[in-house]
């Protein structure tokens, strides 16, 4: 009846796109069908109109204009937060054929929901002779169990595929050594609050938040044959064997306001005194500044040259600070951790909690240089292996070094953000996903 189309929308992104389609070559037919729908359902065509143009039933013309109109406040809304790719490829999955039933399932849920099961197990119980489980292995472990009589290893990777289940893949996780939940909790909520107040207490109160550790042993390797460059369908071929030159220690600071790696020091130990000595390197850059520093709990980080490294700078008589193991603030690492700690100093250290190097900053950095620099690296000596640390700390600050954003309160947030609007592909699949998700959990 007349008046009663969807009325579509469009911005001009998506009309480019919608071009772009209807213009290739390579487009398949169905699409570039659909794209001449919304286009001159755009441009003010009526139906009829544009049935005799792309040759379909007025009613089919319909129903591409109402997916349209369901999914333009989600194309929008990828068009502002996500690439131009993606939006290009959800504009081509709201064009594309919507899900077809297909024909009765082999399997029933419970079959299903027993396959997952096994996935979900410890592979070692079944088969002692293997750590992970592979799609093979499953496939065979379900039929011993007569779970089903027969299934293919495809079968069983599209169901662990639906479930979003990877029992081939690993991934390490760091567990904490805090036996105190309430102490650990605590450190926690401090070393976020630390964080989240950095920016205030740098353009306010005039101090630096710094996230300090080591990375050690990084090993100079010179590969003994020379590396083949990539070439098509061939990745660069590198030699396996290897010569050592020795190892070094990389000490970093990670500027939590600004964004930056500064004043590193390399050096091949890294004793109480080399960890004094690049602290008060780092302090005579801003000799003015307050400074916040967080570290993990390592014995170096609450050392006794640590200690009268910041008695000196608070002005306090060493003679007043005891001796290590016998008494004073020198006494234990219980004493040290707590003088460094303490808030009214200019210089003031926070300790992460035991075995939990998660929560600092720095360790963000230091994967991506183990990832650019050390995992494929090639050093014909230490003094190479230093430069190429020193170069590169260069150019990742003058080129994609910027601030984390760390929202992170210690505690599980109760804020939801708000999400983007649905496509009526997204739409159809979320109605389903409930039943898949029940399916799981039983």
């Amino acid at each position: 009846m007349s008046g009663k189309a969807a009325k579509v929308k469009c911005t001009e992104k998506q009309i480019e796109i919608l071009e772009q389609i209807i213009k290739s070559t390579r487009s398949e037919l169905r699409l570039l069908v659909r794209a001449k729908i919304i286009w001159h359902a755009f441009h003010g065509k009526r139906n009829d109109q544009i049935s005799l143009i792309v040759r379909l039933d007025p009613g089919q013309v319909g129903v591409w204009r109402r997916r349209w109109k369901m999914s333009f406040d989600a194309l929008v809304a990828i068009e502002c937060r996500e690439s131009h790719a993606q939006l290009v490829r959800s504009i081509e999955e709201v064009l594309a054929d919507a899900p077809r039933s297909g024909r009765p399932p082999s399997f029933t849920p419970e079959q299903v929901t027993q396959i997952l099961a096994v996935a979900c197990e410890e592979p070692g119980l079944s088969n002692p002779s293997i750590s992970l489980w592979t799609h093979w292995e499953i496939t065979d472990e379900v039929i011993k169990r007569k779970i089903v009589e027969s299934i293919s290893v495809s079968q069983v990777g599209r169901y662990l595929n639906e479930s979003s289940l990877k029992p081939h893949k690993v991934k390490y996780w760091l567990n904490t050594k805090e036996k105190d939940p309430v102490k650990f909790q605590s450190q926690v909520e401090l070393v976020c609050q630390t964080y989240l107040d950095a920016n205030r207490l740098f353009f306010q109160e005039n101090t630096r938040t710094i996230c300090l550790d080591e990375m050690p042993s990084l090993q100079a390797i010179e590969r003994t044959g020379k590396s083949k460059p990539a070439q098509p369908h061939r990745p660069i071929r590198m030699e396996y064997e290897y010569i050592r030159h020795g190892t070094t220690c990389l000490i970093g600071n990670w500027d939590v306001v600004n964004g930056q790696m500064i004043c590193p020091t390399i050096s091949t130990t890294r004793s109480g005194a080399d960890l004094a000595k690049h602290v008060s390197t780092l302090v005579a850059t801003d000799s003015t500044a307050n400074w916040v520093i967080v570290v993990d709990n390592l014995n170096v980080h609450c050392s006794e040259e640590l200690v009268r490294f910041v008695a000196k700078q608070e002005g306090i008589d060493e003679s007043t600070l005891g001796k290590k193991v016998k008494s004073g603030i020198l006494k234990s690492i219980a004493s040290r951790m707590e003088f460094l700690s303490d808030r009214k100093h200019r210089i003031r250290f926070v300790y992460l909690p035991k075995h939990s190097s998660w929560l600092n900053q720095i360790e963000i950095v230091f994967g991506t240089i183990q990832r650019r620099i050390m995992r494929h690296g090639n050093f014909r000596s230490l003094e190479a292996l230093e430069q190429k640390l020193r170069l590169f700390i260069d150019y990742f600050n003058k080129t994609f070094a910027k601030p984390f954003e760390w929202t992170y309160t210690g505690r599980p947030t109760n804020a939801k953000t708000r999400p983007r609007p649905f496509t009526w592909r997204e739409s159809w699949a979320r109605s389903r996903q409930p039943r898949q998700e029940l399916a799981l959990a039983a």
